[in-house]
């Protein structure tokens, strides 16, 4: 299996349409974390207390999780163009709100609204795996996966002095009302600028909207089953920001709201599985051609792949600063700023290292790929959960810099695989597995709240373990994948 190179300094045909949809998905996450760096800021205006950060932080990723579950709907319906000039437009209006808000319960609001933008990753997903072939789309997957996750180290980076720049207390928002007026502005130049597929392809779309098809009854189940994850750590959520939610969360709702959400939350579940079985009923009752059929496993391997890939990046990213300045102050006087910079170097590693995943999936295989990065991920974890005071911070730093390798190599290595499933249904796909990240994440930081650093690292590496025994069963995409045109003939995508 070879991979032929791409000439990144092009701009013209697929690395045009690679390099704009990067970008469209750099400014979402700018936008979905232009808060980060500016919170201190933020807490001094508005006057907020530890745990309405906390609240702040964890809305923030909120909607996203069903966000990316709707988009992927949306993307295969009316495909990328029109989905993601919209998702920009439309995503700036909680960011103005955010700008402008007075107390902070506005401030939540926006921030609540604005986890709709995070969903944007899914469209570019489906975008590249029209544009590209199999034997380059890991590569250009990882390329704008880890270019535009950058978005949210370019916000940390670019917006404190952005706020300095415009001066005085209120300087965040003007920062922050900027990140909005760039999304809005490219909105329309990404609109005006991409088509949905190269001239002369078609963009398959799925039968009926609202659910993924399947291939078996089994699958059926499975596919329910699947989704089980997605509607509880919504309820996770919810809890947090409860009255049930302890002191570490401002209780932004009460017991009683709580109660009726949660209701609905597993109501929405409900009618999430009648959708899933009206989708699917009428064509499981016929034999189903052996060339249209996918099997469902690939989808839930996947899920968990992400889960502990890209769940637990989120994880370490939000942690790391805390641990270093909490483990090395007092035995190497590493001060608060250092503590930051250094645990930057994890998210850091991403602009390469999810490039370099979806490149040795296209070279050496995907599924052989997915299990480097799961073991070495699961290893890393296990080292790191041994690291303690005496240990040199240098020593430290390459470890993380190493276990960040693999982490941000299999969210590249399962996204390499995505787009190989089934062509008409890729944004779903991606969105489910994307869904999957955020609850990887809500997971592993609500389990940090609960233990010391050192059994949160053996916790994820005992996940990654058992992901990795999981990736086992997952099946090679290769041959061909058939798509019905409108006509009614079949047209065969190749898989490797």
């Amino acid at each position: 299996m070879s991979s032929p190179k791409l000439n990144l300094f092009s701009f013209s045909g697929n690395i045009k349409i690679l390099h704009m949809t990067w970008i469209a998905f750099f400014i979402s996450f700018v936008v979905w974390f232009n808060h980060a760096p500016l919170m201190l800021s933020i807490a001094k205006t508005l006057n907020l207390s530890q745990p309405e950060i906390k609240t702040i932080l964890i809305l923030n990723v909120a909607l996203t999780i069903p966000a990316r579950i709707i988009i992927g709907i949306l993307v295969d319906k009316f495909g990328p163009k029109r989905t993601y000039s919209t998702l920009l437009a439309l995503g700036s209006i909680p960011c103005f709100m955010f700008a402008v808000a007075t107390n902070f319960q506005e401030l939540a609001l926006a921030r609540f609204l604005m986890g709709f933008i995070g969903a944007g990753f899914v469209i570019g997903i489906r975008m590249v795996g029209e544009w590209f072939p199999a034997k380059q789309v890991g590569i250009a997957e990882g390329i704008y996966g880890g270019w535009g996750n950058f978005g949210s180290a370019a916000a940390a980076i670019a917006l404190p002095s952005l706020a300095l720049m415009f001066g005085g207390d209120e300087g965040w928002r003007y920062a922050i009302a900027c990140t909005g007026v760039i999304a809005l502005l490219y909105s329309v130049v990404y609109f005006f600028s991409v088509t949905d597929t190269p001239k002369g392809s078609t963009y398959f779309k799925p039968k009926k909207a609202g659910a993924m098809e399947v291939s078996s009854i089994w699958d059926l189940f499975f596919y329910v089953l699947m989704n089980i994850p997605l509607y509880a750590a919504l309820s996770l959520i919810t809890w947090k920001v409860s009255a049930f939610g302890g002191a570490n969360y401002t209780s932004l709702i009460s017991a009683t709201t709580a109660v009726f959400i949660h209701i609905a939350i597993w109501c929405l579940f409900a009618y999430n599985v009648y959708k899933i079985v009206h989708i699917n009923e009428e064509h499981l009752q016929k034999p189903i051609e052996e060339i249209h059929k996918y099997k469902f496993k690939q989808v839930a391997i996947l899920d968990l792949a992400y889960m502990i890939a890209f769940g637990s990046e989120l994880a370490v990213v939000s942690m790391l600063p805390m641990f270093f300045f909490e483990t090395f102050h007092e035995t190497q006087g590493i001060t608060m700023i250092q503590a930051g910079l250094l645990g930057g170097c994890f998210a850091f590693i991403n602009l390469v290292a999810r490039p370099m995943g979806g490149w040795f999936s296209d070279k050496f295989g995907r599924k052989f790929s997915l299990t480097v990065f799961m073991a070495g991920m699961a290893l890393g974890y296990f080292i790191m959960s041994s690291i303690d005071a005496e240990w040199p911070i240098v020593v430290v730093v390459l470890l993380t810099m190493s276990c960040s390798c693999f982490v941000s190599g299999g969210c590249g290595a399962v996204y390499a695989i995505v787009p190989l499933i089934k062509r008409r249904m890729t944004g779903q796909i991606a969105g489910m597995v994307g869904a999957y990240g955020n609850v990887g994440g809500v997971v592993f930081l609500t389990i940090l709240s609960f233990v010391t650093p050192s059994i949160f690292f053996l916790v994820m590496g005992g996940v990654a373990v058992t992901v990795l025994l999981a990736v086992q069963f997952i099946d090679e995409p290769q041959g061909h994948m058939a798509e019905v045109l409108e006509d009614g003939s079949i047209e065969m995508i190749e898989l490797s």
